[in-house]
This record gives C-alpha cells, sequence and structure tokens, in this order.
C-alpha cells in the first residue's frame, strides 16, 4: 500500500518533512513555497491519524512513524535521504536515525522534541495530556509556546487546524510518544551533521532546552536561533526558515 505523501520541487536529494503535534503534511502554510526545487525532492508526511491518513488505525508511538517513513523511503527508491521534524517531528527523525543512522545524510530539528522525557509538573501533564479533549488547552499550549504575543485569530487557527486534521486517538497517542520518548542511550554521540533551530520566543522548546537535548549529545549538532519567531517559525518567519534550511541541505 502506498504511503500517503506532498512532494515539492524536484532536486536530487530527498528530505522528508515530518509536521508537529497541531500540524499535518498539508499544515505549513507558505513555507514549502520557498524551499529551492532544484536542490531537492521535499517530501511532506502525515502521521496515521492525521491529515491523509485520519482514518488510518495505528499505535501512533514513535517507531510506527518511523516504520513508515522508511517503508515511503524504501517505495520512493531513497536509499539515503535527509530528515526535517517540527516539534514532536524532532523526537520522530531522532527515532528514524536510531533506526537506520546509515541512511540518514543530514538531519534538522525545529524548535524540537528530543529523546528524553519531557519534564512536565502536574500542571503541564493536565495541559498537554488534556489537549486532546479540550480545545481550550489547545489553545493555552499554543499561546504559551508562541510567547504570549501574537494575535489571537492566530492562535485559534492553529487550534482549528489541529482538530480538523487529526483524531482525538492520533493527537492523544502523538503526545503519549513525544512526551515519553526515552532513547537517547541509542544515539548519543551520532555525528550525523545536524541542524537545530529553536524560536527566539518558544518558552518551552527554546534555545535553552535544546542546548540540553541536543547540543551536548551530538557532535554535529549546530544551533541557529530564529529571531522573532516562538515555536511555528513556518508561520511566523516561513521565508526566513526556509532559507536557513536551503543552505543547510545544500551544503
Amino acid at each position: 500500500m502506498s504511503i500517503p505523501h506532498r512532494t515539492v520541487g524536484h532536486g536530487p536529494k530527498t528530505v522528508f518533512i515530518l509536521h508537529g503535534w497541531f500540524g499535518s503534511a498539508d499544515g505549513w502554510g507558505t513555507f514549502p513555497e520557498y524551499l529551492d526545487p532544484d536542490i531537492a525532492t521535499w517530501v511532506f508526511t502525515d502521521n496515521r491519524g492525521y491529515g491523509a491518513r485520519m482514518a488510518e488505525a495505528g499505535d501512533f508511538t514513535l517507531d510506527e512513524v518511523a516504520d513508515d517513513l522508511l517503508a515511503l523511503a524504501d517505495e520512493l527508491g531513497a536509499q539515503t535521504f535527509s530528515l526535517v521534524g517540527h516539534s514532536m517531528g524532532g523526537a520522530e527523525v531522532l527515532r528514524v536515525l536510531a533506526k537506520a543512522p546509515d541512511r540518514v545524510d543530514r538531519l534538522i530539528a525545529v524548535t524540537p522534541v528530543g529523546a528524553s522525557p519531557t519534564p512536565l509538573d502536574d500542571a503541564g501533564k493536565d495541559l498537554f495530556f488534556g489537549a486532546p479533549d479540550d480545545d481550550g488547552r489547545r489553545f493555552g499550549i499554543v499561546d504559551f509556546t508562541t510567547g504570549n504575543r501574537l494575535a489571537p485569530q492566530f492562535v485559534q487557527s492553529i487550534v482549528d487546524w489541529s482538530r480538523a486534521h487529526s483524531t482525538v486517538d492520533g493527537f492523544r497517542g502523538a503526545v503519549e510518544a513525544w512526551a515519553n520518548a526515552d532513547f537517547l542511550d541509542e544515539i548519543t554521540g551520532n555525528e550525523t551533521p545536524m541542524l537545530v533551530i529553536p524560536g527566539e520566543h518558544d518558552p518551552a522548546l527554546g534555545v535553552a532546552t535544546v542546548s540540553q537535548t541536543y547540543v551536548p549529545n551530538f557532535p554535529n549538532a549546530n544551533v541557529e536561533v530564529m529571531g522573532n519567531a516562538g515555536h511555528y517559525p513556518m508561520f511566523e518567519t516561513p521565508v526566513a526558515l526556509a532559507t536557513m534550511i536551503n543552505r543547510f541541505i545544500a551544503g
């Protein structure tokens, strides 16, 4: 069975782009328009329970996401490839790296979760694990992670997209997967070139966090802070994000 995906560009390199918790393969705004079509074929994927795969059953684990992506890479004839993961996609691309280290050329993690459990206090657990059933909690998460600084209409648009483009089971399974990620010991010391892009205004997964989750563990991880962005640079600063990614993939 072919795995649904969205392709941008026609370049010789293959780059898989994995969405965040509130996103989907189509949920990247204008950002895809600025990816260089000549250097890579950019493949946007959906997790099970999301986007074009909302009707697909699954257990919604990181292993499932990674296995599905590797199956798609095989289907497309991409023996090696690069990876871009946003937010929870950070944990997912690291899981692919753990499973197939020799196939990953470069890795980009945008405002990313890492390969270790996300530390949440009781209030944080209530907020995040209650979000699948509560749009108010979803709004609070998006508002907080963008620095409480953006128009409520924008914040609500992210909430509405997530509600329309993911199932409750898929959304719930996803938070269980990324919040409890725990496989750092499998990839510590991996020398794959990495670009880590925290948002200047992201209080949850900003530069302080990635300086603990990525920098000490991967010798070739470089951090570039995205100015004037919180957790969603694909919407807040799409041209700058695409420019940064084009440059890194081009090498």
